[in-house]
């Protein structure tokens, strides 16, 4: 039985997230890695509250005993890649990076410049080819059966509706910080004394690509920054994409 089969019968999520409602987000994580063991691993985006996630790690005993995946599509912005470069410094962190098969030279001569069409599809299509595939193609090489991300139910509809863990593209996801607030990331940031992003003093709430994210206006706030204001969400966390 391989991995993605396993996860659809070995597990009852109902129970799983009754265990897990009343822990804290370390003591979810410490929970994930008796679990799942080295079928277990992170995701980050060097975003805006990714320090949290990342320190918590590196905080518990799981420090530098599982992978973590950045997900680099060759257009993040220059300011992502220094503030990647510092935490990695500063809290002694082991990056798996992950990159599409194809440039971005060579997607954009076969597709064109997918964000600047204002089309879902095209918007779809990227994200299939420059976050989905290389997430799951790493994912398979490692046999990881359980992969965590800091996701937060306060930033998109779709996320609203999640649970601690359940089944994405028929493997289980774990989401330890899904219940905190932006005061408390905010907050955890100053006491641990993690770095913000360079992009959050110029009016940042939310940060993917360099083409498809935008500082926030009266009118437009947080996820609806991005991908403008088409879709909320990259496609990391959702079942729709073909794999």
């Amino acid at each position: 039985m391989d991995t993605k089969t396993a996860n659809k019968t070995k597990y009852n999520l109902k129970e799983l997230n009754t265990e897990l409602i009343n822990l804290s987000a370390l003591e979810v994580l410490e929970w994930g890695f008796d679990k799942f063991g080295n079928n277990l691993a992170f995701t980050t985006s060097f975003g805006i509250q990714s320090s949290v996630l990342l320190h918590l790690i590196q905080s518990s005993s799981l420090k530098n005993k599982v992978k973590i995946f950045w997900i680099d599509t060759g257009y993040l912005p220059k300011e992502t890649y220094l503030y990647a470069n510092m935490l990695i410094n500063q809290l002694s962190l082991n990056i798996d990076i992950l990159q599409s098969k194809i440039s971005p030279a060579y997607m954009e001569a076969m597709y064109g410049k997918l964000w600047e069409s204002n089309n879902e599809e095209d918007i779809n299509k990227y994200h299939q080819i420059r976050k989905v595939e290389p997430l799951e193609e790493a994912l398979k090489k490692y046999s990881i059966s359980c992969w965590v991300s800091g996701v937060r139910s306060q930033q998109t509809e779709n996320r609203s509706k999640m649970k601690f863990i359940e089944s994405i593209r028929d493997r289980l996801s774990l989401r330890p910080i899904l219940g905190w607030t932006q005061k408390e990331i905010f907050y955890y940031m100053e006491e641990n004394k993690l770095p913000q992003h360079p992009l959050f003093a110029k009016g940042y709430s939310s940060i993917g690509d360099w083409h498809s994210s935008s500082a926030e206006t009266e009118s437009t706030k947080g996820r609806a920054t991005r991908f403008g204001g088409i879709k909320q969400e990259c496609g990391l966390h959702v079942n729709d994409y073909q794999i």
